[in-house]
């Protein structure tokens, strides 16, 4: 029984090591109302940008 209690200190004290370390992390739960941010993700490329952007790649690593 005390191996169990061991194993959960141990395994805490280095989940709290690894978060410390980790740089800015909420542990405050889920933001409501005027003080809530949202950071909108990076605009994914498109199928037609990306299918334009292959075309060159393609045609210029076929043998001639």
């Amino acid at each position: 029984m005390w191996k169990i209690a061991v194993g959960f200190a141990v395994f805490a004290g280095l989940a709290l090591f690894i978060l410390s370390k980790g740089g800015d992390i909420d542990m405050s739960g889920e933001k409501h109302g005027a003080e809530a941010t949202h950071v909108e993700p990076a605009k994914a490329a498109s199928a037609p940008d990306m299918a334009a952007s292959a075309v060159p790649a393609a045609t210029a690593s076929a043998p001639k």
